[in-house]
């Protein structure tokens, strides 16, 4: 890009202290569009000193914050929800210009986060502790929640929206101060944020957002003592490394991490029911999502007619530009996963798979995929693939289906669709899933339910409620009526 070209783009900076935040020697990166490829924004990216600027007004901030009443962080939880509601059009724009989001997508998000905002105002008002039986005459027991302090979260870039204002808003909730380091391939979503909480009211310091490179964070969010907790939505290879980390520093850490769902279809499912859920279990966002069923395993009676369908199914589904209500199927955030996606489908096929369509790519346009005869030898079997590409697997009958079920070192989601009662919910008990979705793909999220994920796909649960237990601190407390009997 030339100097004039860049020159041309509006600038944005880190936020920090309630204010756009300019310093001395902020490397700078240009935001591009990924359909188009296309400069959209340039974004000034916070130095390693800036950190240290965030992570002090935060510190500060949140002495008072935590101690404002209930019904004042309602109000402006309250008013940012009406906010996000007003300026959806906006919202929505920058998720199909800087992410690649398809219309319907961005839409999801926007609704998504409005609730988000709306359950965390209630929340504000339901931090609470309990009392309990006592053991000691003349003695009362009960607990208390208090904010932890400064939060920071990592966000990712398929759901920019959605991902991090479901950690930001519960801990603004439970009287946290909250420090975002957006996705570099979407920092504008996190920006806004503070353009939304700076109009609903929040005072300056309690959220700062900060675009940065990896080298100028270092481990700073789970050294700094300070920070009390990181959420993190990512790779499982990130959240490994991260984990250690919060390990070394004594860090409490909730990571939300990949998958490889399945769905499970019995031979007693509507076939045309099965295939409309599937394909949109995988393709919506193309593919870009954790919970993404990309397995999908098929009783053995229904297995041929099932693939067929299936097959035909997808080559009926439109991609193209994201700006088009009528597109299903929008631009891979790069190149890069392009690239991963077709060398994990030329590995499997190289190694006896079958690809029934797609495969193929133009630009960050990749055709919806689908493979079959996929064996564990293959990378595409267990590795995440983050993108439009299936696997369908063939099972003998339904207790082989919940063995490939749970044939995975990922455990985030699944789906089942049966008419048969009691295999729904001995499937519900026994597959090794965060959530489980009967007569339903994968894809499912709620801003009222627990969501996290078993084994790689990370630990804690975020959303409303469950948010709020691990961004809070319980103490237990005491009071002696009278004087207690001491032994000595």
């Amino acid at each position: 890009m030339t100097d004039l070209a860049t020159t041309q783009l509006k600038t944005y900076h880190p936020y920090i202290n309630g204010k756009s935040w300019e310093s001395a020697d902020q490397p700078e990166q240009v935001v591009v569009n990924p359909y188009n490829q296309q400069a959209l924004a340039l974004v000034k990216l916070a130095t390693a000193a800036d950190i240290d600027v965030a992570i002090a007004a935060a510190y500060e901030a949140q002495k008072t914050w935590g101690k404002t009443l209930a019904k004042e962080r309602e109000a402006i939880l309250c008013r940012a929800a009406d906010i996000i509601e007003r300026r959806r059009s906006d919202i929505v724009n920058i998720l199909i210009q800087e992410g690649g989001n398809v219309f319907g997508k961005a839409m999801f998000e926007c609704d998504y986060m409005v609730s988000t905002f709306r359950i965390a105002a209630g929340q504000a008002r339901d931090v609470r502790g309990e009392t309990m039986p006592a053991d000691g005459p003349g003695r009362i027991s009960m607990s208390f929640r208090q904010p932890l302090g400064v939060i920071a979260g990592v966000g990712p870039f398929n759901a920019p929206l959605l991902l991090n204002g479901k950690k930001l808003a519960p801990a603004l909730a439970a009287g946290n101060a909250f420090l975002l380091k957006p996705a570099p391939q979407t920092p504008l979503i996190g920006l806004m944020f503070a353009e939304i909480l700076e109009e609903a009211g929040l005072p300056p310091g309690v959220f700062n957002v900060l675009p940065t490179t990896n080298e100028a964070l270092g481990d700073k969010f789970f050294s700094e003592k300070r920070v009390k907790m990181v959420t993190f939505t990512g790779s499982a290879k990130v959240g490994q490394y991260l984990s250690e980390l919060a390990g070394k520093f004594q860090k409490r850490i909730v990571l939300e991490l990949g998958g490889k769902s399945p769905i499970v279809i019995l031979k007693d499912a509507d076939l045309e029911y099965a295939v409309r859920a599937a394909a949109f279990g995988i393709f919506f966002n193309q593919g870009q999502v954790c919970m993404a069923n990309s397995r999908i395993v098929v009783e053995e009676p229904i297995y041929e007619k099932f693939c067929s369908a299936f097959a035909e199914k997808v080559r009926t589904i439109r991609c193209g530009d994201p700006t088009d209500p009528s597109t299903i199927i929008g631009p891979l955030i790069n190149a890069r996963q392009c690239e991963f996606i077709k060398g994990q489908i030329d590995d499997a096929v190289s190694k006896g798979a079958t690809l029934l369509t797609g495969g193929e790519y133009s630009k960050n346009l990749f055709q919806p995929s689908v493979l079959i005869n996929v064996e564990p030898s293959m990378a595409v079997y267990n590795e995440e693939t983050f993108g439009p590409l299936v696997s369908i697997y063939k099972a003998k009958d339904y207790e082989h289906a919940l063995e490939l079920a749970n044939d995975t070192s990922y455990g985030l989601s699944s789906g089942i669709v049966t008419n048969d009662l009691q295999k729904a919910f001995d499937f519900a008990l026994r597959v090794e899933a965060g959530s489980v979705h009967i007569n339903d793909n994968s894809f499912d999220d709620d801003p009222n339910a627990p969501f996290g994920g078993f084994k790689d796909s990370g630990h804690g649960k975020e959303n409303g409620r469950y948010s709020v237990q691990d961004m809070t601190e319980l103490k237990w407390v005491t009071l002696q009526m009278g004087e207690r009997a001491f032994p000595i």
